[in-house]
């Protein structure tokens, strides 16, 4: 046989034309770890392959060279010595002496390699398939949450129109606004929120007494107004029995321990103060429970300070409530404010704003005071994070 078919990087065979072995190339011999062809020669092709081939052979193989004389990557299996299977491809043609030659390609590499491809095909095919599951896990999820958004949306809206409606409750609560020739008593209200921390009321005691509460519960919003709605419906009852200022002032507060004795995260305090007026001896009795001081302004000009008398409402147990008294002369005027309001302007602003509108009507004093606040809070958004109350009295 030539050097070069024998070293030939592939096998190579010639056979018979009834499949006996004529000759078989080294390289074919090394694949099937025969030392030399001496045993080989001589037998049937048969003795190479592994039972399926013979048979895939005897149907296939033989009938195609007969036919067409050839036949290319036909599949099949050779034996070793030791029995071991190789995967071959075989391409064969018979030649004009019908002797028929094959060469013969093992594929052990290809068969790895398209296990490989076939194992790559399998992750990705199961790649997608997770895929699929994530996605239609997401699909699942943005359902939820529209339908939870929906839902959040229709409480947001439930929410808005029960706040609006407490709003006009809270409103309703707030009393008029009192003029006749002995007092005349204005008020401004301003809420941060929908519901506000800050209350107030006025009322006619009896002919000659007026009774004036304004509170600012710590903090704002639903809890904050509840608390002022229900400290100035109890403070109109004791006012209503005209219980002294220091009993009114030693409910409220006692009633501020009881809401909260066994829930102190829900803990509230409240800063008031509390004028009750006798038109007809000309005197005020007041208590500050903790609340920015009052301006009163008398008729000449002079202002003085209605400071704390007493710590908030609801700080401390067991406090005793004192009131003071003074006598006025026809002319005072009293500006009550919560913190929301002073904390707007630069200090004694408030001062001087009352000073400078002495001579003009209370309607007049309470539009600029109401005007420089507004102005106020349009130039600084800051200033609209609190609520805002104030009343004028003038006697």
């Amino acid at each position: 046989m030539d050097e070069l078919i024998e070293k030939a990087p592939c096998g190579f065979i010639t056979l018979s034309s009834e499949g006996e072995i004529l000759t078989i190339n080294k390289t074919l011999l090394n694949l099937l770890h025969y030392q030399t062809s001496e045993h080989l020669i001589g037998q049937h092709f048969n003795v190479l392959l592994s039972p399926s081939s013979q048979i895939f052979c005897q149907l296939y193989l033989v009938p195609l060279i007969k036919v067409k004389h050839a036949v290319e990557e036909m599949f099949l299996t050779l034996l070793t010595v030791m029995k071991e299977e190789i995967p071959i491809l075989l391409n064969a043609s018979i030649q004009d002496n019908n002797q028929i030659i094959g060469v013969i390609f093992p594929i052990r590499n290809r068969s790895a390699l398209e296990d490989a491809l076939i194992n790559a095909r399998k992750m990705t095919e199961d790649a997608y398939l997770e895929k699929e599951q994530v996605l239609s896990k997401l699909e699942k999820k943005q359902l939820d949450l529209e339908q939870a958004n929906q839902i959040n949306t229709k409480i947001m809206r439930e929410t808005e129109r029960d706040l609006q409606i407490a709003k006009k409750i809270q409103e309703t609560a707030l009393t008029k606004d009192i003029l006749n020739e002995d007092i005349q008593i204005l008020s401004y209200y301003h809420a941060s929120k929908s519901l506000s921390g800050d209350i107030f009321g006025f009322y006619q005691i009896t002919p000659q007494k007026y009774g004036i509460i304004l509170l600012d519960v710590m903090g704002h919003g639903v809890s904050s107004a509840l608390i002022t709605m229900s400290l100035q419906s109890m403070f109109q009852k004791l006012i209503s029995r005209e219980a002294a200022p220091e009993r009114v002032l030693q409910e409220l507060d006692q009633y501020l321990h009881d809401l909260f004795q066994n829930n102190q995260d829900a803990w509230h305090y409240c800063t008031a103060i509390y004028l009750n007026i006798d038109i007809s001896t000309q005197t005020i009795e007041y208590i500050n429970a903790g609340h920015p001081p009052a301006i009163l302004q008398e008729v000449n000009g002079a202002q003085h300070e209605l400071g704390a008398t007493n710590p908030p409402l609801g700080m401390f147990e067991n406090i005793l409530y004192k009131s003071r008294t003074f006598h006025y002369k026809s002319g005072t005027r009293i500006l009550l404010y919560t913190d929301g309001v002073s904390e707007t302007f630069e200090l004694n602003t408030l001062n001087h704003l009352l000073h400078d509108t002495i001579w003009s009507p209370l309607a007049k004093t309470k539009e600029t005071i109401q005007h420089t606040l507004e102005n106020k809070e349009n130039i600084y958004s800051k200033y609209n994070h609190d609520d805002q109350c104030f009343i004028l009295v003038e006697l």
